[in-house]
């Protein structure tokens, strides 16, 4: 098979046809996930409520519908329960869930339903999604078309479809028919992309007075937004530039160390450096950090309080770029053989075509510069949030060798060794995604009148997020034999109850079925 080309990430966005047709949409939903129901009662579970109050357990769960009607303490671990439970009334749904945790629906701030350059069909990506507890996904780009991320929204919100609540977004300039190098051009495009019925807008980068005008009128729109400030346009609109400019949300890191500059105002570029150059990208982003101002010195504290004031959000998905410190262990993770597509596994692989497969001469040098880069920027993170900053969760899944679901919950793993505890991570996960969506009276916590997006597991994720993956976690059983967990067993969304097994299942046939036609 030829590898498909997916066109620079920055021109992607820029231009105003779907050259490469859509994959696939998602099937209809048929008899999978279980409800609403009129009455459904989740019993004697443990509590992570997603608001940063500690475990709490055995708790009784009373769900009506879509919503959360109570939520009762009926006990005391350990021993039988001898207190008051909600009583079940005729034809409700009851589950003994004795001793699993329970958790809100899990929030992915920048989640692609694939690109049309890698063909991956929806079905695939949606259910990966649903099989790791992800209720809610932000759709940064919609780069498959707006329309067509548009129908998947709709029939989710419908129930029509197995998926999470799609939140679309527009890239900036999708849909032009030439340019925008006006202001008003671009507050036209932030009416139209409105009244195409996008919730946002993704922007890379453009001159400032466009950036200014289009984020004015996108606040007038009340549309939200969010940026990978792109290296072609961040020294002339940097992080703290454009969330002056009302920016709701950063992507990545890009943008925030060229604002903690203090020797230079721009990056110290190799002479032979080439932007469409994969491996020049990826490689220069590795030194980056290090020309930024050093922790707690008063550009980082300048930097880190505006932004805080600004009320702005960092989503840094440090999952997508894992690989840049250690390749071996992105190739080699366990879940590629049974849930990576062999389509995306070859966009994967090295190539001068595709973005994000920038391995051409990977060498130790430069994973122990992304090593480094690592430890400042969960510095800024740690340190952001401790002084009242707002961290979501996001993954970007579908390039440099991570996968859909998984990837979310690598991204749990990172921020706990930026320094958050895991309550901290669930909070970021949950109601810091709701709220930086302004769904948070809605979702993003366990309380009742919110919708019931829950995810319930049987092990501990407090203790050990690796529970959560599709794959389990790996650990001696009581025999002494090896043995896997089986991550999460049910993801609730909208009051469906869905088995997340067989969602992984799904899966694993979508990927056997590949792999067959490949042959």
């Amino acid at each position: 098979m030829i590898k498909q080309l997916l066109t620079m990430l920055v021109l992607s966005v820029a231009l105003t046809s779907q050259a490469i047709a859509a994959p696939p949409k998602a099937p209809a939903r048929g008899d999978q996930g279980e409800g609403p129901y009129e009455r459904l009662i989740l019993r004697g579970v443990n509590l992570i409520n997603g608001e940063g109050a500690p475990m709490q357990g055995p708790v009784d769960i009373v769900i009506e519908n879509d919503r959360i009607t109570n939520v009762v303490s009926v006990g005391n671990p350990g021993v039988p329960i001898v207190g008051k439970r909600p009583e079940a009334r005729p034809g409700d749904k009851e589950m003994d869930l004795t001793g699993h945790y329970v958790l809100p629906g899990f929030v992915d701030m920048h989640g692609h339903i694939g690109g049309s350059a890698e063909g991956i069909p929806a079905e695939y990506v949606l259910k990966l999604w649903l099989a790791h507890g992800i209720t809610t996904v932000r759709e940064p780009g919609s780069f498959n078309g707006l329309e067509w991320t548009k129908w998947h929204q709709q029939q989710s919100a419908e129930n029509t479809i197995v998926a999470p609540r799609i939140i679309p977004y527009a890239g900036f300039g999708m849909g032009s028919s030439e340019p925008i190098f006006t202001a008003e051009q671009a507050r036209e495009w932030v009416r139209d992309i409105k009244r195409q019925g996008a919730a946002g807008i993704k922007f890379f980068g453009a001159r400032p007075q466009i950036i200014a005008a289009a984020l004015d009128e996108a606040k007038q729109q009340e549309l939200g937004t969010m940026m990978h400030h792109a290296q072609l346009n961040v020294v002339r609109t940097d992080v703290v530039d454009s969330a002056r400019m009302g920016l709701g949300s950063m992507e990545h890191w890009y943008g925030l160390p060229e604002a903690l500059f203090t020797d230079r105002t721009i990056q110290d570029y190799p002479a032979d450096y080439n932007y469409n150059n994969e491996q020049d990208r990826f490689a220069a982003a590795g030194e980056l950090w290090k020309q930024a101002a050093e922790p707690g010195s008063k550009r980082w504290q300048q930097v880190r309080d505006e932004l805080i004031e600004l009320d702005f959000t960092i989503n840094p998905t440090l999952t997508i770029y894992e690989a840049s410190r250690d390749l071996m262990r992105e190739r080699q993770a366990i879940w590629h053989d049974e849930y990576t597509l062999p389509q995306l596994w070859e966009f994967f692989e090295p190539s001068r075509y595709a973005h994000g497969s920038y391995w051409f001469d990977w060498t130790t040098d430069e994973e122990i510069a992304w090593r480094k880069n690592y430890q400042k920027w969960m510095a800024f993170l740690q340190d952001f949030k401790n002084h009242g900053g707002r961290i979501t969760t996001g993954s970007d899944a579908g390039y440099i060798y991570k996968i859909y679901g998984f990837g979310l919950i690598r991204e749990f793993e990172l921020l706990r060794e930026a320094g958050f505890n895991a309550l901290e991570v669930v909070q970021a996960a949950t109601l810091n995604g709701a709220e930086a969506l302004g769904m948070e009276a809605d979702i993003g916590s366990v309380v009742p009148g919110k919708k019931a997006d829950l995810v319930i597991v049987a092990e501990n994720p407090l203790a050990n997020f690796k529970v959560l993956y599709g794959t389990g976690h790996f650990k001696l059983d009581e025999n002494n034999q090896p043995m896997r967990t089986k991550g999460v067993r049910y993801t609730i969304k909208d009051g469906i109850v869905y088995d997340a097994q067989e969602l992984l299942a799904d899966v694993r046939r979508l990927v056997e079925q590949a792999k067959a036609a490949d042959e």
